[in-house]
């Protein structure tokens, strides 16, 4: 039995490159979880239980959206990745040995949540330009997610020096 073609008004080439892209998304994703979720078995130190509590909202979050990204992947028409060698090909994110501390665990969690973020973005931007609101709408959700982890993240490390500003060329008018 044949099936009719994917007709949602985005081009296949678009849905092809939105979902390499979403594939990104996944597996860095994946990997962030992974990570996350170790942190919460294996944090140690003052900061245990506000870091155990934190990782496990984080962990908890980023395994409902593991889902809707692969569920926008299979809706756009392509097969979602789901080894963790695919997972490892694709991503930035990269294993740490051994058991970090708690500063190294936030640092690395923060990390991972910005390069996450700033994909969104990059893939954010294909999805726009081809009328893809769907995935415009997931990647808005999931860098307002990710921006506000790597803040709390940030916070706790803080040490009250004053943040580097970047000027910013004035407003043409």
């Amino acid at each position: 039995m044949t099936y009719p073609a994917i007709n949602i008004g985005i081009s296949v080439k678009d849905r092809e490159n939105i979902s390499q892209g979403l594939s990104r998304i996944l597996a860095e994703s994946f990997l962030l979880y992974m990570k996350t979720h170790n942190y919460h078995w294996n944090v140690r130190g003052p900061m245990f239980q506000t870091l155990h509590v934190m990782f496990e909202s984080q962990y908890t979050e980023l395994w409902g959206a593991l889902d809707a990204i692969a569920e926008r992947i299979r809706s756009l028409g392509f097969a979602a990745p789901g080894t963790l060698k695919e997972y490892l090909d694709m991503a930035s994110i990269k294993e740490i040995e051994g058991v970090p501390t708690a500063e190294e665990m936030i640092r690395d969690v923060l990390v991972g949540s910005e390069a996450v973020s700033r994909l969104c973005r990059e893939v954010l931007a294909l999805a726009d330009k081809a009328g893809d609101d769907p995935t415009v709408d997931l990647l808005t959700e999931r860098m307002q997610i990710h921006e506000k982890n790597a803040w709390m993240l940030r916070t706790l490390i803080d040490t009250g020096a004053a943040p580097v500003v970047l000027k910013s060329k004035g407003r043409k008018k």
